[in-house]
């Protein structure tokens, strides 16, 4: 269930990516391949490029925070249970 709700969020990310660079003159193939693949960072970068840098920057703020947040708990799961089992 996690996992296709991330899956939807990059949907939605690529989705809106494509339809809005156009706007900008940017690729919209490129930034929706980009928003697929990155997501939320992708997305940050994107609305700071075309001037909306402070959303931009909240975005990518704390989208890189809740990936170092995940990283952190995946690891302190890994040795939770390396200890448990030793």
């Amino acid at each position: 269930m996690e996992a296709f709700f991330g899956f939807a969020i990059n949907i939605i990310i690529t989705i809106y990516l494509a339809i809005d660079a156009k706007k900008y003159g940017k690729s919209p193939v490129l930034w929706g391949i980009l928003g697929f693949v990155f997501g939320a960072i992708a997305l940050g970068i994107y609305l700071i490029k075309t001037n909306r840098k402070v959303i931009g920057w909240i975005v990518t703020i704390l989208s890189i925070i809740g990936y170092i947040a995940f990283i952190l708990l995946v690891g302190l799961a890994i040795l939770i249970a390396m200890a448990g089992f030793s």
